[in-house]
């Protein structure tokens, strides 16, 4: 069966974005936080982060109760 994301439920801070990434990956979220924050900033994408941020948390599937 295939891998798939889905934000995470347990691990959030705010949507569970990152979580739900570190937890596809197998990686501390902390680290995903803190790339995306270095990324968001170093590529000048301030406000472009925070809107993939909520363009993410709207396109990453929750996770089901039976799956």
């Amino acid at each position: 069966m295939a891998k798939k994301l889905y934000l995470s439920e347990t691990d959030k801070k705010i949507s569970g974005v990152c979580g739900g990434i570190g937890e596809y990956f197998g990686v501390d979220s902390t680290l995903v936080r803190l790339l995306w924050v270095a990324i968001s900033l170093t590529l000048g994408f301030g406000a472009g982060g925070l809107f993939f941020y909520i363009l993410a948390s709207l396109i990453i599937p929750k996770r089901q109760e039976n799956t």
